[in-house]
């Protein structure tokens, strides 16, 4: 049997390695067995030897040890034994039955094809002990080995089961005995190795048992993702169960899975320390290594200060660039290899294409064999599929990548701001700080995903050129250019879509902050009836901005517009220049679909190049500001000693400091010995407080030495109060100790404070602490130090925002000589005399020296800067009677100094009148809170015993009000179709229907141009007719110029539609806003009503025209697909069904689960950035506590929750990409297959039916994202609606007004009839049949406790509050009968707060512009402002600030007076002010009001009884009835008037 052996590998194997005839030009291909038996073995064994090094890097890289003997691992063992038992034994075989004298010849096939197998087998089963070791559980290398074994040993089966049966027939026909010994091992053999691949195939689709050892707890909750094996990991099947549950019912956070370890602050931050500190380190050159002096640990993390010591030599800045490089490099590199890898296959996708063109050409010729089409659609199918899968992992890769970045970014900011100096603080803000974090960080993870573009699109679009070259020439080079030319077109509107969204951004600034106000000061718009004037003024504004966006929409259209022609503009000049330049130049099927596939490929790097280019430079700016802060200035942690042998604990020797620039502090000498209480005293800015900040080392030492030994704590000045609950505000990261803190509570005087509060300690601060008062901020803040029990005590002046009575109570409980401090050194900063007498020693500060120190009586008796000091604070008068009677007592013992005495009796008698003044707030809500004035006393007999009840029946009442604000709903699950329909309304329905025919027409046009385009291709008689090829040129270019034009319109149409839309809702919002009822503000924070107002209009005004624009194009485009299959391959129809369901269940499940993990994400991304910034104001407490490392545990827990969220809902992505991709791919293998085996027979037909299915799959996944989108959005038309849905008021005209007399009312009689009114349905009444009658003209004062309804009175009067029953009548009218505005605009009133507005002083006093300027001068001369305005350079158009910052409480009060002036109504009702105006304002708001108002009906609601004796009646309210009505002379006669008490009381009978 002598064999040709012409090849080396045909002498290798002893039989033919390749046989064209017997392979491709055939109906029935098969290999050859030396083929099948060398390549279709080594490939496999070569792939896995070339990427085994992955294999030894996930055994590196494991953080888990050691998995148990289980069933899966031991049968891999045992099936692994078995093969290399069988190739040992086909070698020992071969060597046995061959090459012997009457045997078969040994080849040396026979000998190196076991031994490469054996090799390979053996190195992977030394995997299984190692992965066991190391806690692998999945290897991705080894699936693709088995897998590929598998597949490629398929050929040999066949081959194998033929050759056996040929040698039986020939045993059954030759009676002699054959010998087919060998033949017969070898089909055995086979076999068996073939069985034992497809079960380790089988074996390793699964993942092994869970490791014993890990270095994190792994919990119950753990992601599935990492004991998942590597099948289940390319097509994302562990997410499955999550998407089920969110389809079910809306995620929650407790639905979550733990954090990948890999991911976890504790993972990422050590590798990027180590990596950041050797970059650090590397900038200080020609030193021995000395570590740079700031570290902070966290565990085992250690941040280097690149700022290094003063006169360190620094070369340049420390960049996060090289420690981000060697950190994340890895990963990020292996996600390039990905890119380049799914890059070529792109490419080979349309090389494909043309062999399946020229196979359907090919048809007409001569039957081609079937299976070659099969081949090649499959081998389409293949391609996509694989790109699919290697593109999953390339973006998953890449998120991971962004995610660390982000990661560790945030936490070397974080820990950065614990240590910067007080100078770095100076140049930024704390929100330019926390920007860092919210922008910058975030946009590194933005990028991280597109940042292989850079070289990614390069390529592309060169192998494009060069594919399109070969098909085209250099006609390709007409279409490029037309490309690149778009390019500056497209930047050039982009800018000018730059300047517009700045001017838009301005006016909606310009609108929200007008909302604002307007919602801040909407009592006294229905008071005074001016709603529409600022309606209006509302409305215009949005209609510039309007203006402005429907300027971007024409803009925005023909940008998108550009880029949707692009390729066809490009195809049509291109395939012009080409049929131009030469008559030889004829178009083939086969050249235009390839080209058309070739430019769309190049469509997408092209689009991508632009931005990216962009978004580099903006990330650049991001790292320069990262950097420039990580390398900024720290504090010196060395500037404060902690040294035990000096005598006292706390001392400062000589020291001199500064804030950055100037010296503030010099010649300080300080000693605080143990247990003693030191006080500094002097004037505002004599560095009192710089002196704590020295103690505490945030402040730079020029010299000195600076002494502490001991735990610190600190009260600072402004109370630092964090974002918790009041109890762990107090305990500060300590253990919870009872009757310590009880203890705590009673000396701070928080108990009253506490029960008063809806959820008593447990009730949760606002941010910056918000719903505390000033004193309670300072009380909390002082708790915390005294709860910490330290050793030192530095106290910034902790008694100022609290009252005298409090103060007091606190000195004695916690700060004096008595109280619970008394063992602990403490320095006090103090403003107030009189606990001055009680310290042990005081230091007199002047002008950042100490000027003299000593004890109080060494003090007063030295007439120096005390003595001045003391003097000059007791002409401020802001202490109470008694207290300055103690420190007269104190004065007059040690010093006779007669010039001191006098003082002192000056302000006592100074003491004596204001006290009086302010004595008739009887308990107002203050003192029930324990911080009265100096009532307190007096008032302490007769309301002892009201306090405690009526502080209990506040606190249950605030239960049940304590949920005042109601909570918002987040919205959860799908949306109803009614808010499409509402949305539709608004837009018009004939513009809706335009846009989706627009849309028909331009895809229309499109599917006709590329039929054009066949039947041109397939045209024989162009090639010798040019009048012909001009004609299909011509009509080519009028299908595109449709196109161009349906296109346009159906864009604009979108745009304008959505933008009517926006209007007419934001219209309708604005109407009904305006209209609520008073209640409707009282339970809706102004935040949320603000947040309809601006970010749901802002939706409806950008981001739904754009989702929907694109959400109609691709729709369109899907069903052109669909009917363009069809119509080369109608057979295609019956699988769109099966498809069809498939996309619908990934994407119903999809939308579900996206959503809520979108709405889980961006909640939990804002503690990370408020948890920062209140980390960066209350910095200084945090260091002088020493919690810097709880801190940071705390900010790293917060990044993890986030990404916690974060993870998930990048997985959905791929997760449905992977799916709806391979939904897209089916669509490819079934318009393929049909196109070859369907007998289609026009290859133009089955060009167009493939090209379009190559595109689908990417149209799939954004048709997806779009649905998704629009329903996150489309909410917004929700809350819209539903704010629009609410109860409105009364009307504010009607038409029996218009019969009433221009002067009504006449006479200003005004009668309550058995009257009763409740704030809200549901809370109890609050007047309870009141009922009295005021004459006109008559002057009537109304007086009574807090909470008596003196103010609902005048809010029924003006019905801001609707009766319940009973009734008021003004000149015998009923009011409820009439219009609202009619009523209110015939009224006046003075408020209690005086409201202004932004714009000018015009505007605030006649905003319906129907006063004459003569007539507002004499309003202000009556009001006593014309001086003031006459002063102002613009007059009356002097712009006010919001809520009149600009001008004094005083002077607002009187503008509110001079627009009651201006309206001049028969009927006036006063709210006097408590917030005290002084009292000469007030005196003289009274004379004005006396002599202006004589003819009318003045109703004053009182504060101070002074004002009201000169009133004709007097009514007392309590509890929401009269209890007495009568003239005040008649009250006062009679001792046991109420009326006749509360003048008791006020010391005026």
């Amino acid at each position: 049997m002598e064999v040709n052996t012409s090849s080396p590998m045909d002498e290798f194997c002893g039989s033919t390695f390749w046989n064209s005839t017997e392979t491709w030009w055939t109906t029935d291909p098969d290999f050859t067995p030396c083929f099948e038996q060398t390549v279709l073995v080594w490939t496999p064994c070569a792939f896995y030897w070339l990427f085994v090094v992955f294999d030894f890097y996930y055994l590196k890289a494991s953080l888990d040890r050691n998995i148990p003997w289980n069933k899966l691992n031991v049968s891999k063992a045992l099936v692994n034994v078995g093969l290399l038992v069988l190739t040992a034994l086909d070698l020992i075989m071969a060597l046995i039955k061959k090459g012997g004298d009457d045997q078969p010849p040994l080849y040396k096939l026979d000998v190196w094809g076991p031994i490469i197998k054996f090799a390979t087998f053996l190195l992977i089963f030394l995997f299984i002990p190692l992965n066991r070791k190391y806690g692998v559980q999945t290897t991705g290398c080894q699936f693709l080995f088995w897998f590929l074994l598998t597949i490629f040993s398929i050929p040999r089966c066949r081959t194998e089961v033929r050759a056996d049966r040929l040698r039986q027939q020939l045993l059954e026909s030759q009676q002699e005995d054959l010998e087919y010994a060998w033949e017969e091992y070898q089909y055995t053999s086979f076999f068996v190795f073939f069985t034992f691949t497809s079960i380790m195939l089988i074996l390793n689709c699964f993942a092994d048992g869970m490791p014993r050892q890990t270095k994190y707890q792994r919990g119950e909750n753990e992601i599935p993702e990492l004991s998942a094996s590597f099948l289940s990991r390319i097509t994302y099947q562990w997410f499955d169960k999550m998407a089920l549950k969110g389809y079910r019912n809306p995620l929650e956070e407790k639905d979550l899975w733990d954090l990948r370890p890999q991911d976890s602050c504790s993972e990422v931050m050590p590798t990027f320390a180590y990596h950041w500190n050797q970059n650090v380190r590397k900038n200080y050159k020609g030193r021995a290594r000395v570590e740079p002096k700031a570290q902070f640990s966290n565990g085992n993390v250690t941040f280097e200060n690149p700022h290094g010591e003063k006169n360190g030599r620094k070369k340049g800045v420390a960049s996060i660039m090289p420690p981000i490089y060697k950190s994340f490099g890895g990963v990020f590199m292996f996600g390039a290899l990905m890119k380049l890898f799914t890059d070529c296959l792109t490419f080979a996708q349309p090389q494909v294409l043309s062999l399946i063109i020229s196979f359907v050409e090919d048809q007409d010729k001569e039957k081609q064999p079937e299976w070659k089409g099969i081949l090649y659609s499959v081998l389409l199918f293949v391609l996509a599929a694989a790109q699919t899968f290697i593109l999953g992992q390339y973006f998953h890769r890449m998120f991971i990548v962004g995610l660390r970045i982000r990661t560790a970014l945030i936490n070397a900011i974080y820990r950065k701001a614990l240590r910067i100096s007080n100078s770095t603080k100076k140049e930024s803000t704390v929100g330019e700080i926390v920007n860092l974090m919210a922008v910058d960080a975030q946009r590194f993870m933005e990028l991280t995903t597109y940042l292989n573009m850079i070289w990614s699109a390069p390529l592309q679009i060169g192998l494009a050129l060069f594919f399109l070259w070969q098909q085209l020439g250099p006609s390709v080079l007409a279409g490029l250019a037309v490309m690149i030319i778009l390019i500056p077109v497209n930047g050039v509107i982009a800018s000018r879509i730059k300047t517009y969204q700045i001017r838009q951004m301005k006016y909606k600034d310009e609108r929200v902050k007008l909302m604002n106000e307007v919602l801040s000061g909407i009592k006294v718009l229905k008071l005074y009836a001016w709603e529409p004037s600022f309606e209006k003024q509302v409305l215009d504004i949005r209609d510039k901005e309007i203006a402005t966006l429907r300027s971007t929409a024409y803009l925005n259209a023909s940008t998108s517009f550009l880029w949707s022609c692009a390729p066809f503009l490009v195809s049509l000049v291109t395939f012009a220049t080409y049929v131009l330049t030469s008559e030889a130049n004829q178009l083939s099927v086969e050249k235009v679909f390839v080209s058309l596939a070739l430019f769309d490929i190049m469509k997408i790097p092209l689009t991508v190049l632009p931005m990216l280019s962009v978004d580099i430079a903006e990330t650049q700016v991001s790292v320069n500001r990262i950097n420039k802060f990580l390398n900024s200035e720290e504090l010196d942690p060395n500037s404060v000693l902690h040294d035990p042998s000096k005598p006292h604990p706390m001392s400062i020797e000589n020291g001199e400091f500064s804030w950055g620039d100037e010296i503030t502090l010099r010649n300080i000498n300080i000693e605080v010995r143990k247990s003693s209480l030191v006080a500094l005293v002097g004037t505002v800015g004599s560095g009192k407080s710089s002196v704590v900040q020295a103690f505490l080392g945030e402040m730079e030492k020029l010299a000195g030495v600076v002494n502490t030994v001991g735990k610190l704590a600190y009260v600072p000045q402004q109370a630092w109060i964090q974002n918790a609950t009041v109890r762990d505000n107090i305990l500060f990261g300590q253990t919870y100790d009872r009757k310590r803190y009880n203890k705590v509570i009673d000396a701070c005087a928080l108990r009253a404070d506490i029960d008063i509060l809806s959820a008593g300690d447990q009730t949760e601060i606002g941010e910056k602490g918000i719903n505390l008062s000033g004193g309670q901020k300072q009380r909390i803040s002082l708790a915390r130090a005294v709860y910490s029990d330290a050793d030192l005590y530095l106290l910034d002046d902790p008694l100022s925002a609290v009252d005298a009575h409090v103060g007091k109570h606190i000195f004695e409980e916690v700060i004096g000589p008595k109280g619970m401090l008394a063992r602990k050194s403490r320095v006090l900063v103090t403003h107030g005399v009189t606990f001055l007498p009680q310290v042990d020693s005081i230091y007199v500060m002047k002008a950042g020296e100490i000027s003299e120190s000593g004890t109080f009586d060494q003090l007063v008796k030295n007439k120096g800067a005390f003595a001045d000091f003391i003097i000059q604070h007791l002409q401020d008068g802001n202490e109470e009677e008694e207290e300055l009677n103690q420190i007269k007592r104190q004065i007059s013992s040690t010093a006779d100094d007669p010039e001191l005495i006098g003082s002192v009796e000056k302000a006592i008698k100074l003491a004596r009148t204001e006290s009086l003044s302010d004595s008739i707030s009887v308990t107002s809500a203050d003192s029930l809170m324990g911080r009265g004035n100096s009532l307190r006393r007096r008032a302490k007999r007769q309301d002892s015993h009201d306090s405690v009840a009526s502080a209990a029946s506040l606190k249950k009442k605030q239960e049940v009000e304590g949920k005042l604000i109601e909570t918002e709903k987040s919205q959860t699950g799908g949306v109803d179709f009614a808010v499409y329909k509402h949305y539709i309304k608004s837009v018009g329905i004939f513009l809706s229907v335009a846009t989706l025919v627009l849309n028909f027409v331009f895809q229309a046009f499109q599917i006709g141009s590329n039929l054009w385009l066949t039947k041109w291709a397939n045209d024989q008689r162009v090639e010798n007719d040019t009048s012909l090829r001009d004609m299909y040129l011509g009509v080519y270019g009028a299908f595109g110029f449709g196109q161009v034009l349906s296109y346009k319109g159906s864009v604009v149409i979108v745009y304008l539609g959505a933008l009517i839309g926006a209007r007419k809702m934001f219209v309708f919002l604005l109407s009904r806003i305006m209209r609520a009822p008073q209640s409707f503000f009282d339970i809706k924070p102004r935040a949320r009503i603000l947040d309809r107002l601006a970010n749901d209009i802002y939706k409806l005004d950008l981001v739904l025209p754009e989702l929907i624009r694109v959400f109609n194009s691709q729709v369109f485009r899907v069903l052109a697909t669909i009917v363009v299959i069809s119509l080369s391959t109608p057979i295609f129809l019956a699988v769109i069904v099966p498809i069809a369901i498939l996309y619908y269940f990934a994407q119903r499940f999809y939308v579900a689960t996206s959503r809520q993990l979108m709405r889980l994400e961006s909640v939990s991304r804002s503690p990370i950035y408020s948890h920062f910034g209140e980390t960066v104001t209350g910095a200084s407490t945090i260091r002088a506590y020493n919690v810097g490392d709880r801190f940071i545990e705390e900010s790293d827990a917060k990044v993890d929750k986030n990404q916690v969220c974060k993870y998930p809902s990048v997985i959905a992505n791929r997760w449905l990409a992977i799916r709806l991709e391979m939904v897209g791919n089916l669509i490819i293998l079934f318009a393929s297959l049909f196109a070859v085996l369907g007998g289609q027979t026009n290859p133009g037909l089955v060009g167009l039916s493939v090209s379009y299915a190559l595109q689908v799959t990417q149209t799939l996944n954004w048709l997806v994202r779009m649905t998704s989108d629009i329903e996150t959005n489309i909410v917004s038309v929700e809350r819209i609606k539903e704010y629009g849905e609410t109860k409105q008021e009364a009307p504010w005209e009607l038409e029996a007004d218009k019969n009433k007399p221009k002067n009504w009312p006449e006479e200003g009689r005004v009668e309550f009839q058995n009257f009763q009114v409740r704030y809200r349905e549901g809370l109890d009444l609050v007047l309870r049949g009141v009922s009295f009658n005021i004459k006109g003209g008559e002057k009537v004062g109304i007086v009574g406790r807090t909470g008596a309804g003196k103010s609902s009175l005048t809010l029924a009067l003006f019905r801001i509050i609707e009766s319940a029953g009973g009734r008021i009548a003004i000149d015998g009218v009923d009011i409820a009968t009439m219009g609202l505005h009619m009523l209110r605009s015939r009224l006046t009133i003075i408020p209690q707060d005086p409201v202004l507005f932004s714009g000018s002083l015009r505007m605030n006093l006649d905003p319906f512009e129907v006063n004459t300027d003569d007539e507002i001068w004499k309003a202000l001369e009556l009001s006593h402002l014309k001086l003031f305005v006459k002063s102002l350079a613009a007059g009356l158009n002097h712009e006010i600030a919001e809520g009149g910052e600009n001008l004094s409480v005083g002077q607002r009060q009187l503008v509110c007076l001079a627009r009651a002036l201006l309206r001049k109504t028969k009927v006036l009702v006063l709210d006097e002010a408590t917030a005290a105006v002084d009292l000469e304002t007030d005196d003289l708001i009274q004379k004005t009001i006396r002599t202006e108002f004589k003819e009318c009906t003045v109703l004053t609601i009182a504060h101070r009884l002074n004002t009201i004796l000169d009133s004709d009646k007097v009514i007392v309210l309590d509890k929401g009835q009269i209890t007495e009505f009568a003239s005040p002379t008649e009250l006062l006669d009679n001792p046991k008037s109420a009326f006749y008490s509360m003048a008791k009381d006020a010391n005026l009978v």
